[in-house]
């Protein structure tokens, strides 16, 4: 039956079952200026705001629907819009504001004992045992209160939330067995369309998110495709922001860091516009993942930091990024104080548990990376999901060498590579490769260490992740130096070197000069990194880098003299840096390059003065436009021959 064409609410409510959200709202919010919508159209109203993207809006009409049913003393239905104003603010993060409101639908649902609001608030304080708590099993208490009511009272959207939230909560506490058969069944509501599109999306990120924690890429796979399939169905768009941090990690593990961290930035811009504030403490994360990978450890530093600011706990990544940093006591101390924080989140637990294993053998800690991988077995040993498997093997496989046990660290380690490779995690791969050339290395078997290290540095590359790069070809020139057949490779090389240090040191001091020069290093690498930059060893007060794109090189140049001037112009002072850039072939032995063209750069580098990049012309040439230089001259290079025309790159 056609809705009425004169009642703006039963047309909106018939647009809001179709999913024409932007028709629903559009009808209903011309409807409220003039003032007639009752309890149920403002109901209705926010609903429709919020899956168009109008995120006050939502909370405002709630709000209003709330005092519109107690006027027409419909005070069952207040009660309900009093839990989803205090649901709405929770999202938001608006704590106090979702307690009152809450208390508010506790206390109208007291006049009616019957009330399904019963139900949404016994998983409501199931939610927040969870997360404020880390009461998984007191969360659970909850929810079977939670689902006894919606069974009573027929509300499926209150049975399946509270059911995937019963079947995560058990997997979080590592009943694996018996919480997984629940969330299948909670998404078989979902893609059966028994749910209405908001617990829908619910359940369903919950479900891929819960998958990811288990290491279960495939059943997170199979869910996916199948509500995509719903969606199509239902004309129902891709659910808003949580989906894309799942995205992201599925891209971050599968070595595509550019889309994954796109996927994850997007979320960052999606998640307030539907209040889901909390979701952009894993957003960031997932940011600081791929930044670190990549190198550019300040960029990381800032999207940790920002999880934290949101609530979400940045460890390992955290801990990690510091040892990368080579902060070795930090990360030690980090992650130990994550470990005795997740005591009762097994699966966070696990991937710290792994960290700790890491960075404990960085430390010199054998007993204690023994200690954490002698629970970590025990704690995955029952767990079918390859990528932990996987995590347990590696650590065992690290300690047996650790500890001279050579022989049997390969056996652990050859069964990581291969369950790394299984999963399609490129990097994590490599990172076992590194093992495997240590463990060939320490029984005597120097071509297979170095096959496993050459394709370790050939991944880390692929990927573009130039600190786990540096040390594979580190690892390649100690295993190496002298068996290792040289490569001949065409890369764009690039020197940098401070000037006029001494002038600087008698302005600000030692103390200062330090500082600075601490923020020198760390702030160049990560412009290195994030430009594709792999340094090949140091220069004294500067750095040898070799890009494999001309047009990488000469960006990055341009981006250090722009970073430095701008901290001039912020504090007063920075370095002088020149920079000297040619491209041509080299040969490469382990993590450093050799040859006339390498000397050439360095020599064109010497030439330059401070704030200035020099470059071959025939290299910027090969960047092929998008670059100005100038007082182009020919100069006689010591050591070299031929002559070489030389100008300066404009950055300014």
């Amino acid at each position: 039956m056609a809705p009425r064409t004169d009642d703006p609410v039963a047309i909106a409510r018939d647009a809001l079952e179709r999913h024409a959200w932007q028709e629903a709202y559009d009808k209903l919010s011309e409807a409220d200026r003039t003032g007639s919508l009752t309890g149920e159209g403002l109901h209705l109203l926010g609903l429709a705001a919020y899956w168009t993207a109008h995120p006050v809006e939502t909370v405002e009409a709630l709000e209003r629907a709330y005092g519109a049913y107690l006027e027409e003393g419909n005070r069952s239905s207040a009660a309900m819009m009093a839990f989803r104003v205090g649901e709405q603010h929770g999202m938001r993060m608006s704590i106090s504001s979702a307690q009152g409101w809450m208390a508010t639908a506790e206390r109208l649902a007291q006049e009616d004992p019957e009330s399904v609001v019963h139900g949404w608030l016994a998983w409501a304080r199931g939610l927040l045992a969870w997360i404020m708590e880390a009461d998984f099993e007191g969360a659970i208490e909850h929810y079977d209160q939670a689902l006894e009511i919606a069974a009573r009272t027929g509300d499926r959207n209150l049975y399946g939330m509270s059911l995937h939230d019963k079947g995560h909560a058990l997997c979080l506490l590592g009943n694996v067995a018996d919480g997984r058969p629940l969330l299948d069944e909670a998404m078989v509501a979902v893609v059966g369309g028994e749910l209405d599109p908001e617990p829908a999306g619910y359940v369903y990120c919950g479900t891929i998110g819960i998958c990811s924690k288990l290491g279960d890429y495939g059943r997170a796979a199979e869910w996916t495709d199948a509500t995509l399939r719903w969606c199509d169905r239902q004309s129902i768009p891709a659910f808003p922001g949580v989906c894309r941090i799942h995205k992201a990690e599925l891209m971050r593990l599968r070595g595509s860091y550019a889309k994954a961290e796109e996927q994850a930035r997007l979320a960052c811009e999606e998640l307030p516009l539907f209040n889901l504030y909390s979701g952009l403490g894993p957003a960031n994360y997932e940011i600081g993942e791929v930044r670190s990978r990549m190198g550019d450890f300040s960029a990381a530093q800032e999207a940790y930091s920002r999880a934290h600011e949101f609530g979400f706990n940045p460890q390992p990544g955290m801990s990690l990024l510091w040892l990368a940093q080579g902060k070795v006591e930090a990360a030690a101390a980090g992650i130990r104080q994550s470990l005795a924080e997740s005591t009762t989140n097994r699966c966070a637990r696990i991937r710290i548990l792994a960290a700790q294993a890491e960075i404990a053998l960085a430390a010199g800690d054998v007993e204690t990376a023994s200690s954490a991988s002698d629970e970590l077995e025990s704690m995955v040993g029952q767990n079918e999901a390859t990528s932990l498997q996987a995590m347990a093997a590696c650590a065992r496989g690290a300690v047996r060498l650790a500890q001279g046990d050579a022989a049997q660290a390969l056996s652990y380690l050859q069964r990581a590579r291969q369950a790394w490779q299984w999963v399609e995690a490129p990097y994590e791969t490599a990172q076992v490769r590194l093992l495997l050339a240590k463990a060939h290395s320490a029984t005597g078997d120097d071509d297979a260490a170095l096959m496993e290290a050459r394709a370790a540095r050939a991944t880390f590359e692929r990927l573009g992740a130039g600190p786990a790069a540096e040390r594979a070809g580190q690892l390649l020139g100690d295993l190496a130096a002298s068996a290792e057949r040289p490569e001949r490779v065409g890369r764009a090389f690039m020197f940098t070197d401070i000037v006029k240090s001494t002038d600087l040191i008698g302005v600000i001091g030692d103390e200062a000069w330090e500082d600075l020069l601490t923020w020198h290093d760390q702030t160049l690498r990560s412009l290195f990194a994030s430009h594709g930059g792999e340094v090949a060893h140091p220069t004294g007060d500067g750095f040898f880098v070799a890009f494999r794109e001309v047009r990488s090189a000469l960006r990055c140049a341009v981006a250090v003299q722009r970073t430095l001037a701008e901290h001039r112009r912020a504090h007063g002072f920075a370095l002088l840096v020149r920079i000297g850039i040619h491209a041509g072939d080299a040969t490469r032995r382990g993590q450093d390059y050799g040859g006339a063209d390498v000397h050439k750069a360095a020599r064109i580098a010497a030439l330059a003065e401070g704030g200035e990049i020099l470059a071959s012309d025939q290299t910027v040439a090969e960047a092929d436009g998008g670059f100005t230089i100038s007082k182009v001259r020919e100069v006689t290079l010591k050591g070299i021959a031929e002559p070489v025309r030389v100008g300066r790159v404009e950055w300014r």
